[in-house]
């Protein structure tokens, strides 16, 4: 059987069909086998699509402050005087709190000359200018004292004639610290110095005396040059009542200046938890 010209020309002339019969339609019209390319996944660049990938993809941002905030690459330095939060905030503060309490500590110390610059008021002895939980200023006793004074200390016998006061009285009011004495300084008033072997009963203020005359009187005749002290508010003479000899220069620890009203309670406070 031979073939119909016909057919044979029109297999010839259709250059697309393959010998397996008619090629696959392409409804893209990217030629045949775009459906098998190897190449990227479409991508989707719908509004919506490109909200859904910022919001894949977005990262917090970084608390102010914060090391991301900052960069990586900070010295310690840096982190230590910028943080906000933390243990390097907290160890910052205590550092600048412990200098700055120097610093006004150091600076006390060179106006008054001794250390410390300060004591707290414990009794009311000294009452009423000076009530217990003061806190007192201090001062080297030569510093800020007129020429008349004996090594710094002004008594009420010489104020009285010189018209030197402090704290509502004539006379020093001095720091000192008996050596054989068991406890916190006294604060109390210089009232006159005495000599070595002095009868001093006759010059004291007989109001301030427990005795009827200087064998009777403690401290007398005087064991040692020093000076004679009182509370302003206790009725007798340290002295008398025993309570120290003769006040020698050298048991001075200051000459009181200034007072600053319940400062000092913080000090009695942290001084009986410290011994409880």
């Amino acid at each position: 059987m031979t073939d119909e010209p016909g057919d044979r020309n029109a297999s010839e002339d259709d250059p697309t069909e393959g010998p397996d019969g008619p090629p696959s339609e392409d409804p893209d019209g990217d030629g045949p086998g775009a459906a098998d390319s190897p190449g990227p996944a479409a991508r989707d660049d719908t509004p919506r699509a490109a909200d859904s990938r910022r919001e894949r993809t977005a990262r917090p941002d970084p608390e102010p402050g914060s090391r991301a905030a900052r960069g990586g690459d900070e010295s310690f330095l840096t982190r230590f005087r910028t943080a906000r939060s933390g243990p390097l905030l907290f160890i910052r503060e205590t550092l600048y709190s412990v200098i700055g309490v120097l610093a006004v500590g150091l600076l006390l110390f060179a106006v008054s000359g001794v250390w410390p610059p300060m004591v707290a008021v414990e009794s009311g002895s000294m009452e009423p200018e000076m009530q217990r939980g003061d806190l007192i200023f201090v001062t080297e006793p030569e510093r800020f004292t007129p020429d008349y004074a004996r090594g710094g200390i002004v008594t009420v016998e010489v104020g009285t004639d010189e018209g030197y006061r402090s704290f509502g009285g004539n006379g020093s009011v001095i720091i000192y610290d008996p050596p054989d004495r068991v406890g916190s300084p006294i604060i109390h008033r210089a009232h006159f110095h005495v000599e070595e072997g002095e009868n001093w009963y006759d010059r004291a203020n007989p109001a301030y005396l427990n005795a009827d005359d200087c064998e009777s009187l403690s401290n007398c005749p005087a064991p040692h040059d020093g000076f004679i002290t009182k509370g302003d508010a206790n009725a007798r003479y340290d002295q008398a009542s025993n309570i120290a000899g003769p006040v020698r220069p050298d048991w001075i620890r200051g000459t009181a200046r200034l007072r600053i009203p319940y400062l000092g309670y913080v000090r009695l406070e942290l001084a009986g938890l410290v011994a409880a």
